[in-house]
């Protein structure tokens, strides 16, 4: 069945070769990672309209790097919340709990599972705990007036049901990715 094929495979055979790397080109991808992640995620705020629909690609980046290793991603994730803090501050709450969260999961997921449906659930795990924690803990308002600050069966339920797509969603670009950068041989 689709879900239960094991995708990350080539993931692990790549990071084997992407260990091998010098250092100092690592850094840089990292950078580079963490810089577009960083203006995907602003674009929200400093683009009004089609800004919303760039800030969700704030995830790829992230993913990516910590497709390739989970230090580097987590480095990148760091890094993009600093650059976050100069360029766009409201959206430095938004980014570690939802897109930057799903990205370093999803990432470091294709590392401790083989199959599709572990990969999926992680990431969605993950992101409702962020959703859920800025909903609930901060009584952030991220899902506006669909969902009020009260504690529901039902809003959990939708934003279980929203975060297994998009995550799912997430990980399937992830792997294409992935294989478009492997031709490359970064």
């Amino acid at each position: 069945m689709y879900f239960f094929k094991p995708v990350a495979d080539e993931v692990r055979a790549f990071q084997n070769i992407f260990n091998k790397r010098n250092k100092t080109m690592k850094l840089i991808l990292v950078s580079i990672f963490g810089c577009i992640a960083a203006v995907f995620q602003a674009a929200g705020g400093l683009l009004p309209g089609i800004g919303y629909f760039l800030s969700p690609l704030a995830t790829a980046p992230i993913l990516l790097c910590t497709m390739f290793s989970i230090p580097f991603g987590v480095m990148s994730y760091f890094l993009t919340m600093m650059l976050l803090l100069i360029l766009q501050p409201t959206e430095l709450i938004i980014f570690p709990f939802t897109t930057g969260l799903l990205g370093l999961g999803i990432g470091a997921a294709f590392s401790f599972f083989r199959k599709r449906i572990s990969i999926i659930v992680a990431g969605s795990v993950l992101l409702m705990s962020g959703i859920m924690s800025l909903l609930v803990i901060f009584q952030f308002p991220i899902l506006g007036p669909v969902a009020s600050n009260s504690f529901s069966f039902l809003t959990i339920g939708g934003v279980f049901l929203f975060t297994f797509f998009y995550s799912w969603l997430w990980v399937e670009i992830g792997l294409i990715l992935f294989k478009r950068i492997k031709i490359i041989r970064v």
